[in-house]
């Protein structure tokens, strides 16, 4: 029902903009004929508007994968660099959460490990709202901060990495992905702060294991032990999912005789802060020099142009 809806209102859109456009040509032809400049201002302005909805449409309309409207799980880890890439990691957090603040959409944190000097050392965040993974998809791989440290006593330039995951939100439906209690082990711990401090005297952080896989999950953001936990789940059948689908992919890849392209590897995108301002994603050669606007969540034009980029490869 969930499908029909959707299709049943992106019918309607472009119904609706057939009829806007069919409308604006009628009223254009009458401007000509009337040679009426102040109709003529009118029909600029309206077109003006009506061209924005139609892009957004078309971006819309590359949303088509299987999991593209589900709930978006991201999650930051500091690479090299030290406290400075602790500290790129919680400017990318605050990207990501002032974008979903734009779109409207709700930010929740399912884990947060802060760093010893300031920062944090990775952090797990859902995003749900209107195809929030389709949205954010793009943004899995290597971010690049190239500034001048506010962390060096000389004020030297510096190169911080931080590496994005984006994973699809596991749904009741993906009878595929089912965790049994067998299939992991469960243990209990005491949540960390910043330095290493426990600060919380009940052992309420959990860290969940799936034997299968090896893969290891661990929440500690709650101080409800059973509310940490569900997170953990929510986390691991997400990454189950994207087992999946890489096997999937590989396999699909394997028949096709399709070789996956070195630059959706390492170092996706790249932030200039010194000695200019450039903030370039590598893949799609889409650029802007505004990196204060990009840092504070304007990251749209480049969503849409890996989106669009996405749909020329295929």
């Amino acid at each position: 029902m969930k499908s029909v809806t959707r299709l049943r209102d992106t019918v309607s859109k472009w119904r609706r903009l057939e009829s806007q456009s069919a409308s604006l040509l009628d009223l254009l032809d009458l401007a000509i004929k009337e040679d009426d400049d102040e109709l003529s201002r009118d029909i600029y302005s309206e077109a003006q508007v009506f061209y924005e909805e139609l892009e957004k449409g078309e971006i819309e309309l590359t949303l088509s994968g299987i999991y593209d409207q589900r709930p978006a799980i991201i999650s930051i880890h500091a690479g090299a660099g030290g406290v400075d890439s602790q500290d790129w990691s919680k400017i990318l957090l605050r990207m990501y959460t002032r974008w979903s603040e734009n779109q409207g959409y709700d930010a929740r944190i399912l884990d947060l490990t802060p760093g010893e000097e300031g920062g944090v050392k990775n952090v797990v965040i859902e995003f749900s709202g209107t195809a929030p993974y389709g949205y954010l998809k793009s943004e899995k791989g290597v971010h690049r901060l190239v500034r001048l440290s506010p962390f060096n006593s000389d004020h030297l330039r510096h190169t911080s990495f931080a590496h994005v995951e984006v994973l699809p939100a596991a749904a009741n439906e993906d009878v595929e992905i089912q965790v049994r209690p067998e299939d992991i082990k469960s243990e209990f711990f005491r949540s960390s702060g910043p330095g290493g401090q426990n600060v919380n005297k009940l052992s309420s952080a959990v860290r969940i294991t799936h034997i299968s896989t090896g893969i290891v999950v661990a929440c500690q953001t709650e101080r409800s032990q059973h509310q940490n936990r569900e997170y953990a789940m929510m986390i691991l059948k997400a990454r189950l999912l994207q087992n999946m689908m890489d096997e999937r992919a590989k396999t699909a890849a394997e028949i096709k005789g399709a070789r996956v392209s070195a630059e959706f590897g390492n170092q996706i995108r790249s932030y200039v802060l010194h000695p200019y301002k450039m903030v370039k994603d590598h893949r799609t050669n889409y650029q802007t020099s505004d990196a204060e606007g990009v840092l504070d969540g304007q990251i749209d034009g480049f969503l849409n142009a890996y989106l669009v980029h996405s749909v020329e490869r295929r």
